[in-house]
Order: C-alpha cells, then sequence, then structure tokens
C-alpha cells in the first residue's frame, strides 16, 4: 500500500467556547492543517462527530464543512463511532489515500458540548449505548464507567487512590500545552478529598466535556509541495475491531478485546512491537479505560494497569521501574483527555495531532525524549469500538 504522511496538522484550544459556532470552531482547525501542509488542495473530508444531531440540531456535516471552508466538489461525510468517531475518520482518510483512490485527504474533528446544557448533554450521551437494554434503565456513561471501576477494585484490591496516577500525570502534562482545558497540576492530597461524582469514580477520574477541533491533512510524500520545512510523520499502521454494545454481553466485564486485537494489527502491519514504542495516547475519558487499556494492549498484565500510573511509569520520565511484568511508557503526554479536555468525535484526531507533535519534537517542555514511534488508540463507549494508529518520524 502507498506510504501515508501527515502533511499537516491544526487544532483549537479545547474548552467551553459558548461565542463560536460548530462550523466556525471546525474551519480553525482546517485553516491550520492546510497551511501546515504548505496549501495542499484535499481531494476528500472526513468529519469525526459524535453528538452534533443531537447537542448542535445539525446532521450532514460532511457538506456543511466543505462550504464553510471553500471546497465544495469535494468527497465529503461524517464518521461517527461515538467516542472513537475521530479515530474512525482518520483510519478512512489513511484508507483513501493508501489504497492510491484519493492523494489528499482531510480528516477534521469537532464536538460542541456547550450547545446543551444540564440533563441535554447526559441524555445525548445516552445514545452512545444500548438504547434498550442501558439508557432506557437510566445507565449513563459515567455509571457504568464507576461500576467498571468499582468491580475492578473489588477484584484486584486496588486502594482508594489507586488511579490516582492518572489524574496526576495528565493534569501535569496539560500545564504547559497551550491548547488544553486544564493547565495546572494537582496534588495527591486534591485528587484524595475530590468531590464523588459516582462512587467510586470521583471528578478528577472522568475527563470534561469540551468543546474542539482538530484537523489533518493525509498525503504521499511525493506529492508534498516544497515549502513544508516540517519533520513528517508517517502512518505506519491502521486498524479498527468492534465489541458488543452493551456491556453486560460480554464474556469478561473487565477486559477490552478490541483494545488489545486493533493495536496488534496495527503493530504487525508496521512491523513493531511494544518495546518499539516511544508514547501512548489512550483514551483516558475515565481512569479506569486507561488502566484496561494499558493491560489489553500489553503494558501490564491483567488487573495491574493501575499500578503504572501509582508507580510513575507513565510519566515523560519514570520515577519508578521495579513493578514486575510492566514496561515504562510516557502517556497522556499533552494532558490526555483528562486535561486537554473531551472534545468528543474530535478526540482521536487530537490524539493524532498532539502525537505527531511529539515525534516532530514540537512539544516544548512536555517532548518525550528521543520519541520515534507512537500508538494512539480510540474507544467509542467501554471498548465497543476501538481504532488504533502508529505514527512514526520519517528519516
Amino acid at each position: 500500500m502507498t506510504e501515508v504522511v501527515i502533511a499537516g496538522i491544526g487544532q483549537t484550544e479545547v474548552g467551553e467556547h459558548w461565542e463560536i459556532g460548530l462550523r466556525e470552531l471546525a474551519f480553525a482547525a482546517i485553516q491550520n492543517a492546510v497551511r501546515d501542509s504548505g496549501g495542499l488542495k484535499p481531494q476528500s473530508l472526513f468529519v469525526g462527530n459524535m453528538l452534533a444531531p443531537n447537542l448542535s440540531n445539525q446532521a450532514h456535516l460532511g457538506v456543511l464543512l466543505a462550504d464553510y471552508a471553500g471546497l465544495l466538489g469535494i468527497e465529503a461525510v461524517t464518521i461517527e463511532a461515538a467516542g472513537a468517531s475521530g479515530g474512525a475518520a482518520l483510519r478512512q482518510g489513511y484508507l483513501a489515500v493508501a489504497s492510491s483512490m484519493v492523494d489528499v485527504a482531510l480528516i477534521v474533528g469537532v464536538e460542541k458540548f456547550t450547545d446543551k446544557v444540564g440533563s441535554d448533554v447526559d441524555t445525548a450521551l445516552a445514545t452512545t449505548s444500548d438504547s434498550d437494554f442501558e439508557a432506557v434503565q437510566g445507565m449513563t456513561p459515567t455509571a457504568q464507567a464507576a461500576l467498571l471501576m468499582k468491580r475492578y477494585m473489588h477484584d484486584y484490591n486496588v486502594p482508594s487512590d489507586g488511579f490516582a496516577g492518572f489524574a496526576l500525570t495528565a493534569h501535569t502534562n496539560g500545564v504547559n500545552n497551550p491548547y488544553a482545558m486544564f493547565r495546572k497540576a494537582i496534588k495527591p492530597e486534591t485528587y484524595a478529598r475530590a468531590e464523588m461524582i459516582s462512587d467510586p469514580l470521583n471528578m478528577f477520574d472522568m475527563a470534561p466535556n469540551a468543546d474542539g477541533a482538530a484537523a489533518l491533512v493525509l498525503t504521499r510524500r511525493d506529492l508534498l509541495p516544497p515549502n513544508v520545512a516540517h519533520p513528517l510523520v508517517k502512518i505506519a499502521g491502521s486498524a479498527a475491531s468492534s465489541d458488543t454494545l452493551a456491556l453486560h454481553d460480554r464474556k469478561d466485564l473487565l477486559y477490552f478485546d478490541t483494545a488489545q486485537i486493533c493495536a496488534g494489527k496495527a503493530m504487525k502491519q508496521a512491523g513493531v512491537v511494544l518495546d518499539d514504542i516511544d508514547l501512548f495516547e489512550y483514551h483516558d475519558v475515565f481512569s479506569i479505560y486507561a488502566a484496561m487499556q494499558l493491560e489489553a494492549v500489553g503494558f501490564a498484565v491483567k488487573g495491574q494497569g493501575w499500578k503504572l500510573a501509582a508507580e510513575g511509569l507513565i510519566q515523560r520520565r519514570p520515577t519508578s521501574g521495579n513493578v514486575d511484568s510492566m514496561r515504562y511508557i510516557p502517556c497522556a503526554t499533552m494532558g490526555g483527555m483528562k486535561a486537554r479536555g473531551f472534545p468528543g468525535g474530535a478526540a482521536g484526531v487530537y490524539q493524532a495531532v498532539e502525537a505527531a507533535t511529539q515525534l516532530r519534537g514540537e512539544a516544548g517542555s512536555n517532548q518525550v525524549p528521543n520519541a520515534k514511534t507512537a500508538l494512539i488508540q480510540s474507544l467509542g463507549g467501554p471498548a465497543s469500538t476501538a481504532v488504533s494508529h502508529i505514527l512514526q518520524i520519517l528519516d
């Protein structure tokens, strides 16, 4: 297949953008990405969005954004896969270019949570679960994650502060990310005093819903304009997998099969193993998801993923490293979803932008030393959908 490179990246600050509409937010990211690519003109637009029909009363985003960006006439579609929508849109753009059916693809992820407030947001989020057997019973994604976390803590004897390391690491990394919603580090005692949202899930165990847009321009290396001066990053591996929508239909509630399957496929395609991965951008919309992803991908044995955070093994530089059967792996290097914020269908595109920033060596004080290979993984629901990509710096 054709080698696919990330020619341009763009993003907006994540936060509560009451004064900006959905199309304006997306256009800002698109402009930045196209400018970064040297002015490449896309032939296809793939939009990652989760809840615009529910929250913004707007469907048909592909055409809306193509029109607003002055790209009428190109192929333009919306990809929806709950929280994995951005990752799924990236995969579709990758496949289009890799197949040589498209020369230049534009991927944009966008979400506007602040178009609705209160219970309307919870109702919208519940549409990503099984409506007949979960949502109708009043189950929300937060309550579901809390139940998973409680079961995990019981089965593996996790202390009450066992997940604190995920929030501490994310907020430390968010301090120097100019696009992050929260740019303030927290202390262990701050985590311990945090308000309980859904026992045992406290406010630092979940990412804030937020507005944001991020964009990527993909192409072949031979089509790059001469004015592209930044280091090039390629998509070396791409894979997706699906599981049951309803959590109660799983054989094992505490293992994310899709995370294992698609990460393995992406790494096999790229010809890399775990020891080759220099950083991992996981889907830390809830701390329990981050722990279970670390286990499913293979960085920790089952039931021990929380210890990577507790022992400092997910920080940019390890503070320990003496935990059996675990690897040091920098995670959430720009703040993750916890500190950067969770912009719904844009989250997976933000992951790609942040990983590319690391591989280019442009992450400033957040730079992971000698980063050459990154794994990013997006989840829809409790890993009902998982999408993984391997990004590598080109020599």
